[in-house]
């Protein structure tokens, strides 16, 4: 229960407070009395109701550490960005400057190491100048200490409105701050009390102890302060608002040159020295601390998935404002899996991709994960992050899905229309059931009528591509590529109709598993991959990037999928560690059809539309690229042993009409189409070629499939191992004037990345 302000002591008046220091200064001889004698011999000896108050006042208090802010560091130590409730950083005494030890001390508590916690000559020279009409304080430093934990256990409690400053305390809350104090010079040492004291105290706009007001102040730290700037901040710990830096300057220095003049007066620095320090101008250099992902030195949406990731986790506290308080009270030490080297070549890139401020919203994204451990290595995206609302200032993570796996708000922007990407997990589910990649497949069929006999054993496939019905035949990107051709090619070069036809062998529950384990799902609903819908086979869902990237690095890793990981510890300030998400890393496809899916990837990579992709190592690396209706959205997702990224840009509004990259100037290049291997297929090599030759990221060669998924079911041309040979698809010639980027050089084939979606009634789709 609240104690009651008797009228008498109400320390807001000068009558009160003298009152009430009479009253302390016959209460210090009880005080310690008190603390060993038994509560007769007290009462006894104190008339006074408020003195017999002692035997229910705590002795002691918990001195518990104070809210101090986190960091995020990436993989080399830098770091990202910082945390906090109160900017704090505690220091140890020997790193602090002894000028601010002794000023503190001389202007403050000139005592302080020689009672024991309170000082009852202080309290007299304190009646005394309140009989004469002035102040002064007569609160020891060890006094004042009491005071600020107390604060502090209440604010970090979430009891903020239960603390007391000044005038607010009756003299009950006083005498038990003075036992208290007692208690505390009992079971800690004066330097103990004294760096405690000065890692808690305020020093005004927002700075919470003296390392955090050096560097706002002079942008040093508590161990470099000189004479001056050690004197200027104790005289602000009296009053920070009085005596703020910043807004009152010519105050500062007065405080400063009074703390000068008693720290002379002490025999704590020489007269020179003094003489010098009270000439010295108050030279600030404010280094105003920033906190949050707005505040990142780097990665700012990296830093946010971080922050969602502690703030999502029941492990780092039961509630939402349990782990809060973990996070910007705790002091931790988050350390990461960002390469601050790759990622700058990541956000260069997306940088000079687009303009974030584009007036039809288009984006540029890129990450990357580390195969076999699930390490996230870059996230970068050429947008602002940044809640004001203003042009270019976009806070979703074009990288995330929208939720993580326990529905948890990821701030993602719930991915995008994958297109051809897709494909290699049709092909996958092709090997896996037994087929050879060799095997001839018929790349004219266009004609899927309503009530195609799609197999889908956990659900039914819809959708047609019939002119009887209403929609369009299946087309390919070109016309001239409606031929029988091997699985391979097909994937290689792809051609949607193959696809197709490979799809009409398989069960779409099976392609959907294939992709699900693999790390494909909906970035919108975190469900499965959709394939009741023939469309998306070619990739009409939407996925995230990052879900694209960790697909990817399962068939770099020989099948084994790792779940993507940010974090790889988390300390607080004692050393205690606490769990951080597993990779959980396991096989979800054999080697074999890791291998046969590389393989013919890597053949993109060298002869479909990846030729055009300026990757210096093409013999060890594969990929896909992608491109919805109207190349709204377009993709780069491929991989080595050593990183596997995607690279998108496209639309992040929509995939209305008014949203086609088609016909358009951009940074003073001209695109009749922007396909995946020019925007997208750039940004991702220049992360691929960076992270090569780093023996963090060993690159091996690509696994051969086995002989089984080689073998020649059709015949082919005697004499050669090419495998366009006998594939039944003649070699086009064709000039590189006026074509995509996406189309192959003179001699080889042209490439087909997407097509028109079919048509179902009622619903309309696009790949």
């Amino acid at each position: 229960m609240k104690s009651t302000r008797n009228p008498v002591f109400d320390t807001a008046s000068t009558v009160g407070r003298l009152l009430l220091l009479i009253v302390v200064s016959v209460a210090c001889g009880a005080l310690v009395a008190g603390l060993f004698a038994p509560a007769t011999a007290l009462a006894a000896t104190v008339a006074n109701d408020s003195i017999n108050m002692f035997n229910d006042l705590p002795a002691g208090l918990d001195v518990n550490p104070p809210a101090q802010a986190t960091k995020v560091l990436a993989s080399d130590g830098s770091v990202i960005a910082r945390f906090y409730a109160e900017d704090r950083h505690n220091v140890s005494l020997a790193n602090m400057s002894p000028f601010i030890r002794n000023g503190i001390v001389a202007i403050e508590d000139a005592r302080f190491y020689q009672h024991g916690g309170i000082d009852p000559t202080g309290i007299l020279r304190a009646i005394v100048a309140t009989v004469q009409g002035g102040r002064e304080g007569a609160s020891t430093i060890t006094q004042q200490y009491v005071n600020n934990v107390i604060i502090e256990n209440l604010v970090t409690a979430g009891k903020t409105d239960q603390a007391k400053l000044g005038a607010q305390k009756t003299v009950g809350d006083k005498l038990k701050e003075m036992r208290m104090a007692i208690a505390m010079e009992k079971k800690y040492s004066k330097d103990q009390i004294l760096q405690g004291y000065l890692n808690l105290i305020y020093f005004g706009n927002g700075a919470y102890g003296i390392e955090a007001a050096a560097k706002l102040y002079f942008n040093t730290t508590a161990k470099n302060l000189t004479l001056p700037q050690a004197a200027a901040l104790a005289g602000v710990v009296n009053s920070p608002s009085v005596y703020d830096p910043v807004a009152h300057p010519d105050n500062v220095v007065t405080r400063r040159n009074e703390v000068l003049g008693k720290m002379l007066a002490q025999k704590k620095i020489t007269q020179k020295q003094h003489d010098a320090a009270v000439k010295a101008p108050l030279t600030l250099h404010v280094n105003k601390p920033s906190q949050g992902c707005v505040a990142a030195a780097m990665a700012p949406y990296f830093c946010d998935y971080v922050q969602q990731l502690v703030l999502n986790n029941p492990a780092y506290g039961a509630t939402p404002e349990d782990r809060a308080k973990f996070l910007f009270q705790g002091g931790l030490t988050i350390k990461t899996t960002l390469d601050p080297k790759l990622q700058k070549v990541a956000q260069t890139r997306v940088d000079n991709t687009m303009s974030p401020t584009d007036p039809l919203q288009r984006g540029a994204d890129v990450v990357s994960v580390q195969p076999g451990t699930g390490k996230v290595l870059t996230m970068a995206q050429n947008t602002v992050y940044n809640p004001a609302t203003k042009p270019g200032n976009y806070m979703g993570n074009f990288s995330l899905p929208l939720r993580d796996a326990n529905g948890q708000p990821l701030h993602g922007s719930g991915g995008f229309q994958i297109g051809s990407t897709f494909k290699p997990f049709v092909f996958a589910e092709w090997l896996n059931s037994g087929h050879s990649m060799m095997t001839m497949i018929n790349g004219a069929v266009r004609d899927y009528p309503p009530g195609y006999p799609w197999k889908n054993s956990c659900g039914t496939t819809t959708g047609f591509y019939d002119p009887a019905s209403g929609t369009t035949l299946l087309p390919n990107d070109d016309p001239d590529h409606y031929y029988p051709m091997t699985a391979y090619l097909g994937l290689a070069i792809s051609i949607n109709t193959i696809t197709f036809q490979t799809a009409t062998q398989l069960d779409f529950c099976n392609i959907q598993k294939m992709a699900t384990a693999a790390g494909v799902k909906n970035g919108t609903t975190n469900k499965p991959y959709d394939l009741s819908h023939i469309s998306n086979l070619i990739g009409s869902e939407n996925v995230a990037p990052i879900d694209m990237a960790t697909a990817y690095a399962t068939f770099a890793d020989g099948g084994v999928r790792c779940e993507p990981i940010a974090l790889t510890s988390i300390t607080d300030p004692t050393g205690k560690s606490y769990p951080v998400p597993s990779a959980n890393c396991q096989r979800t496809m054999t080697k074999e059809v890791a291998a046969g899916v590389t393989y013919a990837l890597q053949y993109m990579l060298v002869h479909g539309s990846g030729y055009a992709i300026p990757l210096n190592d093409k013999a060890t690396a594969f990929a896909k690229t992608g491109t919805s209706d109207g190349n709204v959205e377009t993709w780069t997702v491929g991989a080595n042993s050593g990183i596997a990224t995607a690279a998108w840009f496209g639309s992040y509004q929509g995939n209305g009409p008014q949203w086609v990259n088609q016909n358009i100037t951009i940074n003073g290049v001209y695109y009749p189409n922007i396909d995946g291997n020019q925007l997208a297929g750039s940004n991702w090599a220049a992360v691929m070629n960076a992270a090569a030759g780093n023996p963090a990221y060993p690159v091996h060669p690509l696994t051969k499939p086995p002989a089984s998924m080689l073998s020649q079911t059709a015949p082919l041309v005697a004499g050669t191992n090419d495998p366009l040979a006998g594939s039944g698809v003649p070699v086009k010639q064709q000039p590189n004037a006026g074509g995509t980027r996406d189309q192959a050089p003179a001699t080889r084939l042209p490439v087909k990345t997407h097509a028109p979606a079919p048509t179902k009634p009622g619903n309309h789709k696009k790949k």
